[in-house]
C-alpha cells in the first residue's frame, strides 16, 4: 500500500481529479449535507464550513458500506455527528439519516427528513470526498430537481488528499468507478447527464486498461 501516485499514472488521475470538482463558487445555503463514506474529513470540512456560517443546518447521511463498516461501525451518518459535535458543532443543529447505503438514498432519504420536519430548502450545499461531487450533482439534480445544489468537498491538493488517506490505489479506484458511474447512472434514471470530455474518457480507459478495475459496476 502507498500513499503517493505512480508517476506513470499521474496526469491521467490529474484529469479525472479536476474533472470531477464541480469548481462551484462557495454561497450561503439552506442546509449542509454530509455525504457518508470513509473519509472522515467529510465531517471535518462540514464542521468547518456550519462555523463559517455557509449554513445553519446539518444534516449526515450514510448507513455503511463494506469499506466503512470497520471504522464506523455505528453507521457512517452517527460516526459524522459525533465526530462534528467534537468540533463545536452544537447537537441541535444535526440531524442524521443512518439508512442510506448509496448516493441516491442519501438524497432521497435526506430530502424525506428534512420534509418530515417541514423542512423544504431552496439550496443545499452537497459535502463529499473530492471526487465523488460530480456524481452527487447530477443525482441531486435528478432526485431533488427544484432545489439549488452547491457541492464543496476539502480543498485538498490530489497528493495531500491521497496521503491523508493513506492509499494511492484505493483512491485511484474509487476515482475510477465515479467516472463510469456519471457515464451509466443516466442511461438507469439515477442522474442527470454529464458532459464528458474526450481526454476524460481516454484517461478513464488507460487507467482501467492499468488495472485499476476494483470499483467499476
Amino acid at each position: 500500500m502507498t500513499a503517493h501516485i505512480p508517476d506513470v499514472l499521474r496526469a491521467d488521475v490529474e484529469t479525472l481529479w479536476d474533472y470531477h470538482d464541480m469548481h462551484h463558487e462557495r454561497r450561503t445555503c439552506d442546509v449542509g449535507i454530509g455525504l457518508g463514506s470513509h473519509d472522515l474529513g467529510v465531517a471535518t470540512f462540514t464542521a468547518e464550513l456550519f462555523h463559517s456560517a455557509a449554513f445553519p443546518l446539518v444534516v449526515f447521511t450514510g448507513a455503511n458500506a463494506p469499506t466503512t463498516i470497520e471504522r464506523f461501525p455505528r453507521g457512517e451518518a452517527v460516526h459524522y455527528r459525533e465526530h462534528a459535535v467534537r468540533l463545536g458543532v452544537p447537537p441541535e443543529a444535526i440531524r442524521i439519516e443512518p439508512r442510506a447505503t448509496n448516493t441516491g438514498e442519501n438524497i432521497t432519504f435526506t430530502r424525506e427528513l428534512l420534509a418530515d420536519e417541514g423542512i423544504r430548502p431552496s439550496s443545499v450545499m452537497l459535502i463529499s470526498r473530492p471526487y465523488q461531487q460530480r456524481r452527487a450533482y447530477a443525482t441531486c439534480r435528478k432526485l431533488w430537481p427544484e432545489v439549488n445544489v452547491v457541492c464543496a468537498s476539502r480543498p485538498l491538493p490530489l497528493d495531500e488528499y491521497v496521503e491523508d488517506i493513506g492509499d494511492a490505489d484505493r483512491v485511484i479506484n474509487m476515482i475510477v468507478g465515479d467516472i463510469q458511474r456519471i457515464a451509466e447512472y443516466p442511461k438507469q434514471g439515477f442522474a442527470i447527464p454529464q458532459e464528458m470530455p474526450a481526454e476524460v474518457e481516454f484517461a478513464f480507459k488507460r487507467l482501467v486498461e492499468a488495472g485499476y478495475t476494483s470499483k467499476l459496476i
